[in-house]
């Protein structure tokens, strides 16, 4: 499907969720009303952005996809592997609870995450029409994030893993992420050796591989139907926000899905 434009907003959609009954949208960071460094789609409220800028790219993306505002469930996300499973929106006046990974199988929800340079992984279950949004750093990651969706899926929704459908959104890609030694020495740790087919050196620097990692995290889950974006926020600016090329002063981009009722 890849990209879509609709009143002055350009997202991006996945193949692998076409004809299915549910909508998503991957928002890029154009459109919106913030100004530099930040234009302009930001919806990061912890960036430095003003927040009224912030709050009417907000309103916009629920507007333009004609959905209630108030119908959100976001979370603070806080690169660890707690998935939450709810049925109902968080309420505006209470703080956000922590968690990477929110499942839901109520058609009045609308689930909402901010991203910039992490992955976002989206779920769907056909059979038990269960949608699932997950945040996936390099912590969250080595933290199997992923898996942990996975499996709250089959336990709280009687999900069967191979008939999940997944997609891998757009994220910093293995070229441009460059991490430490001690990134890699967790990974070890975590995957038991067998780690290596998620790194490269590039000028005896290990560069991770978010894509492959979190796929084969999912295959490992039983997860075989997987779709990979394969755009890199860090080398389309023009489209994304990047922590990581631009040296932390940036906005946020997000992800909307939404159950359509039967």
């Amino acid at each position: 499907m890849g990209f879509k434009h609709k009143n002055g907003l350009r997202y991006f959609q996945f193949d692998i969720f076409s004809e299915q009954p549910f909508f998503h949208a991957v928002l890029t960071r154009n459109g919106g009303f913030s100004q530099p460094p930040f234009d302009s789609l930001n919806t990061g409220g912890t960036v430095g952005d003003d927040p009224q800028a912030v709050f009417k790219n907000h309103q916009l993306i629920y507007q333009t996809f004609g959905y209630d505002f108030f119908s959100r469930l976001d979370v603070w996300q806080v690169h660890g592997n707690q998935v939450m499973c709810r049925d109902q929106p968080r309420d505006p006046e209470m703080p956000h609870k922590k968690a990477d990974g929110i499942l839901t199988d109520n058609s009045t929800l609308t689930l909402f995450m901010r991203f910039a340079d992490c992955v976002p992984i989206l779920l769907w279950d056909p059979e038990k029409h269960v949608i699932g949004l997950v945040h996936a750093g390099w912590q969250g990651t080595y933290k199997m994030i992923a898996h942990h969706a996975v499996e709250r899926m089959v336990g709280h929704y009687g999900s069967r893993p191979e008939v999940i459908l997944a997609g891998i959104g757009p994220s910093i890609c293995q070229n441009c992420y460059e991490v430490g030694s001690e990134v890699y020495d967790v990974f070890k740790s975590s995957f038991n050796n067998h780690q290596q087919d998620y790194f490269n050196k590039i000028n005896d620097r290990f560069h991770l591989d978010l894509w492959f990692a979190n796929q084969d995290i999912l295959m490992k889950a039983g997860v075989r139907q997987i779709e990979i974006a394969g755009l890199c926020t860090a080398c389309h600016l023009e489209d994304w926000y990047s922590h990581r090329a631009e040296a932390g002063k940036t906005g946020r981009f997000a992800v909307l899905m939404a159950i359509e009722d039967n």
